[in-house]
């Protein structure tokens, strides 16, 4: 699958189209080490399944770096630096990008990986969207990047929102997991809460050493069926 470079009201990023007519379209979020192979990969597989995905690089007022998994304190100086009303604005380039391509709210999710599930849950109380899904998002009882923590937001999801959890992930403890599992249910919104007991932080990166196989292969059937469920219709 083809993945081609874009530039959205300035910002910068990948999209990704199916070779058959769209389903729906997908904006991803990109984890903390930007743009990588990983997030690239997913693009392609999303496009795979029928879908238009566009990435946005949400580094891009630094460049836009690529940072290697192995340079986890360079990837947090990068994400310390991120602002929500920036990355909304990243965001909402995107979303209208996908509108150009055709597509309404109803036919728009938003998916996002660690930093970026995080966002997406953000998203998923400031924008109109059909879905949000969120893997191993962290700032849950404690806000990053300017937003509220996770749990005060989570009762203000205005769309169907799936999370996906590794119980052996060191930087999103279970208690925190639990106590987004409560505010959940304060959401008028359709909320699904997932966790995988082997899976870690990054379980579903085939590129770190955090994989998990089982778990991410579980993660993404249920993230194909929740999208074919939510914004393909």
């Amino acid at each position: 699958m083809e993945i081609e470079n874009i530039v959205m009201d300035g910002v910068p990023g990948v999209i990704a189209r199916p070779a058959t007519p769209p389903r729906a379209g997908v904006v991803v979020l990109q984890e903390a080490f930007g743009l990588t192979g990983h997030i690239r990969s997913i693009c392609g597989r999303l496009a795979a399944e029928g879908y238009t995905v566009i990435a946005p690089a949400l580094y891009h007022r630094d460049g836009a770096p690529v940072i290697d998994y192995s340079r986890v304190e360079e990837a947090m100086t990068f994400m310390a630096k991120l602002d929500i009303r920036e990355m909304e604005s990243d965001i909402a380039a995107a979303l209208a990008a996908l509108r150009d391509e055709g597509f309404d709210a109803a036919r728009t999710a938003v998916l996002g990986f660690c930093m970026g599930g995080s966002v997406a849950l953000h998203g998923a109380t400031r924008f109109d969207l059909g879905a949000v899904i969120t893997f191993y998002g962290g700032g849950i009882s404690a806000g990053r990047f300017g937003m509220p923590p996770l749990e005060e937001l989570a009762p203000s999801i205005g769309c169907p929102w799936l999370g996906l959890y590794g119980e052996q992930d060191p930087t999103i403890p279970l208690d925190d997991i639990e106590a987004l599992r409560q505010a959940l249910q304060r959401s008028r919104a359709d909320t699904r809460l997932v966790t995988y007991p082997d899976g870690g932080h990054g379980f579903n990166c085939d590129e770190r050493p955090s994989f998990v196989p089982a778990a991410a292969a579980a993660a993404w059937s249920e993230t194909i069926a929740f999208l074919g469920e939510r914004v393909s219709g």
